[in-house]
């Protein structure tokens, strides 16, 4: 069947929309080589640095059918495997996950400003894990513990509670974005007040899990939040088209046969389980869903379509990148992965406002 013009259907745009539209395979090779460089520096250096050579006989040993003899020794697998790996993992699926939420909010408030932590989520998070760590709220349900059950609680209460209070207004972002901001603004003030109840030793804990961290002692973290970052992330990923579709506005979009408020609605909640889960085992680190969609736009435009699925992979290695950072400039000290993405983003986020508004 021939395709009408203009399209009349979000199928028919699809199928006009596929000789214009390939993903770029320069940035998807490009992006997947940088995070896997990365990667292996992540997990060779530290306090104990690893050989590479070493470490990729080690990697590949673990691959079915490879058999390769190994330079590394016990103690060094058990870094490598327990401590180095995990932590490598863990922060390419929470800076892919925040970068793509990031992406889904900005598609569907239409606004370059959104990020993750929009809708009171990362307030919601911090407060879940003030009760958790200093007050000792046990909301643990089979593998999974007190802190990221109650992270993952209370940013989807604070959530369900921006919906409420915005009557469920998807046809209206800007009603949504502003009751986000007041309840971020409640569930903050709720959250100071109750650090303040606190003794010093247990208010220095909680606010080390505010500023965000990414340590680890073994897989159980990757394991909680990967499930989570797979459901959300396909659905993201199926949804991009409705984000471009979403940018003609809504009655092109209607014209075109999309539901406007249902495709909001699923990408919002879709982005927020992204957020929940992360903030859950990592705390809040900022910046990461805001400054990555734009750095990615810069390199291949404006189509949600490839802009999803890259921005997951330049989120990824931009967090693991951090990382390394967190774990050696003030070796044998630890810096919070939040304080630094801060002091990259915030700058980086200047320069783009003022060109925005000089450039034009």
């Amino acid at each position: 069947m021939s395709t009408t013009y203009p399209p009349r259907t979000v199928d028919e745009l699809d199928r006009a929309a596929e000789r214009a539209f390939r993903l770029p395979a320069a940035a998807v090779l490009g992006s997947v080589a940088v995070l896997l460089l990365v990667g292996m520096v992540s997990v060779t250096q530290g306090a104990a640095g690893l050989p590479v050579e070493g470490v990729v006989r080690s990697l590949l040993d673990a691959l079915p059918g490879v058999h390769l003899h190994q330079t590394l020794t016990d103690q060094q697998q058990a870094v490598l495997w327990q401590i180095r790996l995990p932590r490598t993992v863990l922060g390419a699926l929470v800076g892919g996950s925040l970068a793509m939420a990031g992406a889904g909010y900005q598609g569907v408030f239409r606004n370059p400003l959104a990020d993750p932590y929009l809708l009171g989520v990362s307030a919601g998070a911090g407060l879940g894990a003030v009760l958790a760590l200093g007050f000792g709220l046990d909301l643990s349900w089979g593998p999974v513990d007190a802190l990221p059950a109650a992270a993952f609680l209370g940013a989807l209460v604070a959530v369900t509670a921006s919906v409420v209070v915005a009557r469920g207004s998807f046809r209206d972002p800007a009603t949504l974005l502003l009751a986000g901001v007041a309840m971020a603004a409640l569930f903050s003030a709720t959250q100071t007040y109750a650090i303040q109840k606190l003794d010093e030793s247990r208010s220095r804990e909680v606010l080390s899990w505010l500023f965000g961290r990414l340590a680890t002692n073994g897989w159980h973290p990757v394991v909680l939040l990967l499930p989570y970052v797979a459901l959300a992330g396909v659905v993201l990923l199926l949804h991009a088209r409705h984000l471009d579709v979403l940018r003609l506005g809504d009655d092109e979009a209607r014209s075109l046969g999309l539901h406007p408020a249902r495709s909001r609605l699923v990408v919002v909640a879709a982005a927020t389980l992204l957020t929940a889960s992360a903030v859950s085992v990592s705390g809040l680190i900022a910046f990461v869903g805001l400054v990555t969609p734009h750095v990615v736009r810069l390199l291949v435009g404006h189509s949600y379509r490839a802009l999803v699925p890259l921005s997951a992979l330049v989120g990824a290695a931009f967090l693991a990148f951090v990382d390394i950072g967190a774990r050696t400039l003030a070796a044998p000290a630890e810096l919070p992965v939040g304080v630094i993405t801060a002091f990259v983003g915030a700058p980086f986020f200047c320069i783009v406002l003022w060109r925005g508004r000089y450039g034009a």
